[in-house]
């Protein structure tokens, strides 16, 4: 009757043993999947630090990565255009005209690009990459629209540097 509780036992403790390497295993695996791909990417930092702020790139493959960046470029965005909204709100001063066209420049992020970018991951990288390639340029765009004295310049600087690294991940699905 010993006999068999203990092989019961020993099962356990082995299964136990087994799926709890299986994990980390699993877990080191994801980790240099990050760190791999953030390695093809301009600005390694930031992509560690939005990939692994994300609890779903713990179980993303490559398109799940980028689609979690464009995530950040969308998020990004959206702080934009409510900074510039708020600005425009409080008068904007003698930079109303370029606050104007910077809330043009956001909205066609968040309307094109990266509605654009998040559809075409999967299916067309190709347009996953342009998508995010003119995020960059509406960024770069609404901080040249100050003529260097922008109240935008970090989240515009953010953007860009998301949208970069958006489209450096997208690119290992081309």
């Amino acid at each position: 009757m010993k006999s068999p509780i203990i092989s019961i036992s020993v099962f356990l403790v082995i299964t136990t043993l087994s799926s709890s390497v299986s994990v980390d295993t699993m877990a080191k695996s994801q980790q240099n999947l990050i760190e791999s791909t953030c390695k093809n990417t301009p600005i390694y930092e930031l992509c560690i630090a939005t990939l692994r702020a994300d609890p779903g790139s713990d179980a993303a493959d490559v398109a799940g990565l980028a689609l979690i960046m464009i995530g950040a470029v969308e998020a990004k965005s959206k702080e934009a255009l409510s900074a510039v909204k708020k600005l425009l709100k409080g008068g904007g001063g003698g930079d109303r005209e370029a606050l104007k066209q910077c809330k043009d420049k956001y909205k066609a992020v968040l309307e094109g690009d990266v509605p654009v970018a998040k559809r075409a991951v999967r299916g067309n990288p190709k347009f996953a990459e342009g998508g995010m390639a003119d995020a960059k340029v509406e960024a770069d765009d609404c901080e040249d629209a100050f003529g260097g004295k922008s109240p935008l310049t970090k989240v515009n600087g953010d953007v860009r540097d998301l949208a970069v690294v958006a489209r450096a991940i997208i690119r290992n699905l081309l």
